[in-house]
């Protein structure tokens, strides 16, 4: 299903929105893979989700999928700093993610479902049956493989690039 001229300037506005948020902000502070930070993971999932439903024949949709995505890992500690998050970081996230964003802002039960099944196989007991939660999934993997290859150099010379690249949904 293509994405239509309206569609794309509503998803733009969401995608805006969040971006600019403050409380999302916050999520900078999360270190991620490889010197990357929870705040541009979680937007370069977005972005990659997007470009990948646009490729799909299914019916997909795009504003549960835009917003499951900024807000997959929406659990706003450090697990590498916070010794008693850090053994099940990798099991609990989502379901912490999911309280947070319900209680930050107005989220729909699908939007929780992304956030919650973001994280399988490790979390084998939470499949993601709706074709947005497999998407992000899939684009969770896709990007967090390609932070963890590069380079944490690479990224600081990059992150300039990183910021212009993150600062608009279709660019």
């Amino acid at each position: 299903m293509k994405i239509s001229k309206e569609l794309k300037i509503e998803l733009e506005e969401i995608y805006q929105t969040f971006l600019n948020d403050e409380k999302i902000k916050r999520m900078k502070d999360i270190n991620m893979h490889r010197g990357s930070n929870c705040f541009e993971h979680s937007f370069k999932v977005a972005k990659k989700a997007i470009r990948w439903a646009n490729r799909s024949r299914r019916k997909i949709n795009f504003q549960t999928l835009l917003i499951g995505a900024i807000l997959h890992d929406y659990y706003l500690y450090d697990w590498r700093k916070d010794r008693s998050k850090k053994k099940r970081h990798g099991r609990n996230h989502p379901s912490i993610a999911a309280e947070n964003a319900s209680r930050d802002f107005a989220i729909s039960k699908d939007i929780k479902y992304i956030i919650k099944t973001h994280m399988w196989p490790i979390n084998s007991h939470s499949f993601p049956k709706t074709i947005e939660a497999k998407i992000v999934s899939m684009c969770d993997k896709a990007v967090t493989v390609g932070e963890s290859l590069t380079s944490i150099k690479f990224k600081e010379k990059r992150r300039a690039k990183y910021q212009k690249y993150l600062s608009l949904l279709f660019a």
